[in-house]
């Protein structure tokens, strides 16, 4: 629960002596969510000093309540996503995505805590007959694109899942994440290689940009640095009205631990086509992850009875996919979630300004997006060539 609301004074009268406003970062990073780290990985990794500032604490925001489902396909087909922007685009941002994920591996073995990174199949079933054609369609794309993926039945769904669907696609190359040790353990390692400065419980305000550099006004003092990015999730981003995105909230539970899974097909990522739709994982301690309904309101619930509510439905709507199961939710919780209009996200440059740049991950692939998008900003703010910045550009 909320203890306390509004800026408070006492506070205020004790400074942390650990900070240091004197230093000049070659990149200055708000937000110290998966974004924030991320971003800071790359950067730090291409040699750079960084510093990261957080209004709240590390992983407390969006991160927290994300559920670490990693995947290469996007809440947008490819083949509607080639009718949106073209092949060659299209193509091109699912093989980002794919390589991403290949990237978070090797960030994940360089940390010095597990964040439980597991390669998973992922099962993309179609809810209904009437979805099957559009189902068949992707999976001819994809495989025409050399992607990893195969074709099930309704047949063969049943030969090796405890439910019948009318069929589904199967993609290889996807994951699941502890997002919350994995945003702490990148934090743990950017602090021992002593190139990154967290700068917790401190709100930026302000931003001046001047020629060569930007001055980032907070409460305690100004922050200097060359390069600013704005990792900021699902907060308003300081941009105006220049790129186009929606809001809403979903809600997701964990349940108890559950025995045997050994009915659960490789322990694979499972989706469904329909929209908002349900989807599920399982954790090391055989807990299923599930999460959907998706509703209009932006903010975050605070009704708990709401939530609780809400976390029934979904246990019942997995108990309806394995009805052997002994399903039993145990945590239960309502999160801001947000989307672009055109389903991709926005990173780059800021269309008027040489030294502020967005990492805004929005979408079911935030995850994905923000390790993409991070290697994308290392390479504008080295002023090197990037052919994939186009794509998710700010002023596409």
């Amino acid at each position: 629960m909320d203890l306390h609301n509004g800026r408070l004074y006492w506070p205020s009268t004790l400074k942390d002596k650990n900070r240091s406003f004197d230093k000049h970062y070659d990149v200055a990073i708000i937000g110290g969510g998966m974004s924030g780290a991320l971003c800071a990985y790359s950067l730090t990794e291409a040699g750079l000093n960084v510093s990261i500032i957080e209004k709240r604490t590390m992983a407390s925001g969006s991160s927290a309540a994300n559920t670490g489902l990693l995947q290469f396909s996007n809440d947008i087909m490819l083949h509607d996503l080639i009718d949106q922007i073209g092949e060659e685009k299209a193509v091109r941002f699912y093989k980002l995505c794919l390589e991403a994920i290949d990237n978070l591996e090797r960030v994940a073995m360089n940390l010095p805590l597990s964040p439980e990174f597991i390669r998973r199949k992922s099962i993309y079933y179609a809810s209904s007959t009437r979805h099957l054609s559009k189902l068949k369609k992707e999976y001819k794309v994809l495989k025409e694109h050399g992607f990893p993926v195969e074709y099930w039945s309704k047949k063969e769904i049943k030969q090796r899942l405890p439910f019948s669907k009318p069929g589904a696609l199967i993609t290889n190359g996807d994951a699941e994440v502890n997002p919350y040790r994995f945003v702490n353990g990148i934090i743990d390692y950017l602090k021992a290689g002593q190139k990154t400065t967290i700068f917790e419980n401190l709100e930026a305000g302000r931003v001046e940009e001047a020629a060569d550099g930007v001055n980032i006004h907070t409460s305690e003092g100004i922050i200097q640095a060359s390069h600013l990015v704005h990792a900021t999730g699902y907060e308003t981003p300081p941009i105006d009205k220049k790129i186009g995105t929606e809001v809403n909230r979903s809600y997701a539970i964990a349940t108890e631990p559950i025995e045997d899974l050994s009915q659960w097909h490789e322990r694979a990522l499972i989706w469904e086509t329909k929209r908002p739709y349900l989807y599920m994982r399982s954790t090391v301690d055989n807990r299923i992850i599930a999460g959907g309904l998706d509703e209009d309101p932006p903010e975050a619930p605070q009704n708990e009875r709401k939530i609780e509510k809400r976390g029934k439905q979904i246990e019942k709507e997995v108990q309806k996919l394995f009805p052997d199961l002994d399903i039993k939710m145990d945590y239960a919780w309502g999160a801001s979630f947000g989307e672009s209009l055109d389903n991709l996200p926005y990173i780059g440059k800021h269309p008027e300004k040489e030294r502020t740049y967005y990492l805004l991950c929005y979408g079911g692939n935030g995850t994905v997006y923000s390790m993409l998008g991070s290697n994308i900003l290392r390479d504008l703010i080295l002023n090197r060539t990037n052919q994939d910045a186009d794509i998710v550009k700010l002023d596409r």
